[in-house]
Parts: C-alpha cells; structure tokens; sequence
C-alpha cells in the first residue's frame, strides 16, 4: 500500500516506520504525502490505542530531502513546508499517544517528527540536530516551535542559529527526549510504555492530551478551565464508570471507549 513507508497494527499498537533506509529515510513530498494518508488510517481505527513512529535501518529520519529541496522555488518550497506541518500537527493533535522510537539520526524533519510525537525514547547512538541555517533555509515543520517549547528559547537558538549536531545523552539532558535505552532495548521499550499507555482509559488518555497540549500557551486561568472542562468528558463516559468500580472491585477494567 506504502513505498516509502510501512504500517501495521500488532494488537493495540500501530508500527508506523518511515522507510527509505537508503536515502537514511529524508522526507520528500511523497513520504509526507504517504505519512498523511497513514495518520487518517491510524485515526480512524479504533482498535489502535498508541502508535511508534520510527525508522527503518540506522537512521530515524536524517532530515528532509535536500536532492528534491534544492529545486524548489519559494511557492514550491512553501508548499512542502505546508504539507509538512500538516503532517506533524496531526500528530500533535490527534487524541491517539505517539512514542518517537529514535533509532538513529534526528536531524532537520527528523527531529521535527520526534518533537511532534508526544514522548522520545532515543536509543543511546542517536543525534539530534536542526542543521537548516547551513542550508540557507530555517526548520520550516514547526521545528523552530517545537524545540523552543522543549528545551527553553535560548537553547532552542543555540541549536538552531549553530546548527549542532548532539549525542542522545544531551538531548536528554536538555529535555528534548524522555529516555535514553541501549539500542537493543529500544523497541521492548517502546513497546513497553505503548502498551502501558494502551491499558488505560482511552478517553481520559485523549483528554489528558487535548488538555496538555491546547492548555500550554494559555494563561493559567483559561488552561485550569480547560482542564475541568476535559475532566466533565471523563465524567461523562462509560469508562470512568468502569474504572471507578474495577478500581473498587479490585479488577482489571475492560474499557469500551464511550
């Protein structure tokens, strides 16, 4: 169905592995294209309740396609940029959790995809970077937002005005990734939290979402209202009901998602 891309549902989980591991996984318009197409099936299916997003080969995804970015004029490269907004906003804002695998090379788009997941598990021989400015160009798939809201505004400058390029070890300690895990462990380990995240109440899981990301720019106030209002829809579900009483029964609650 994909031929940059591979998808697959194993359980609750969704694979999603961007797969181009001879160009080191660059995206280009048709691997944003298939990533689109990917995220409306993840959306729309029900039964997948976590997804991990990672690379296939040694590189997660080492930027975007510069050999297709080169020939683009403005109109051309502010068309790119859109489709690549489009396709790390979804993630951001689907209600489903998204766990960044980072299996190798983050740089450019990479980083911007792992930023644009919820959680970054990097296996300890990843890197990160945004290498854009010593291309001509800036980090144009909402990078330079991302990385600001991650890390602070003056280290998100550093990074980008330098255009470094850091070990997994940095980028923990800067708060850009969650975990850092021998590369052996780095999928048992998503898999692991993806699992763990899928167990719980789906509908309360979408809510802490929608409340975590749209409550993070507002004043304090306006986010604490948002938070009781994503709380009534908790309280409006069959779920709730559910996990209160298998809390109380001293059960394994069997949630219905309504």
């Amino acid at each position: 169905m994909y031929e940059n891309i591979k998808y697959e549902v194993k359980g609750n989980l969704g694979y999603l592995t961007i797969n181009r591991p001879k160009a080191l996984n660059a995206l280009n318009t048709e691997v944003l294209s298939e990533l689109a197409d990917a995220l409306k099936e993840i959306e729309a299916d029900d039964a997948v309740k976590a997804v991990i997003v990672t690379g296939e080969g040694k590189a997660f995804v080492a930027g975007a396609d510069i050999a297709q970015m080169s020939k683009l004029n403005a109109v051309e490269g502010r068309a790119m940029m859109q489709a690549g907004h489009k396709v790390m906003n979804t993630i951001d804002q689907m209600p489903k959790p998204f766990i960044a695998a980072v299996n190798g090379f983050a740089l450019g788009g990479g980083c911007e995809l792992a930023m644009a997941c919820d959680i970054r598990i990097a296996s300890s021989k990843a890197k990160f970077g945004q290498p854009e400015v010593g291309l001509g160009i800036i980090p144009g798939f909402c990078g330079t937002q991302r990385l600001s809201r991650l890390v602070g505004k003056g280290m998100a400058k550093y990074l980008i005005y330098s255009a470094e390029m850091i070990s997994a070890e940095e980028a923990f300690r800067i708060g850009l990734v969650e975990k850092v895990v021998e590369p052996d462990a780095l999928m048992e380990t998503a898999e692991k939290l993806a699992n763990t995240i899928a167990s719980k109440a789906p509908i309360a899981v979408a809510q802490a979402k929608i409340a975590i990301n749209n409550g993070f720019d507002m004043d304090l106030k306006s986010a604490s209202q948002l938070e009781v209002e994503a709380t009534t829809v908790c309280f409006g579900s069959e779920d709730q009901k559910e996990g209160m009483a298998a809390f109380l029964e001293k059960r394994t609650p069997e949630w219905k998602n309504r």
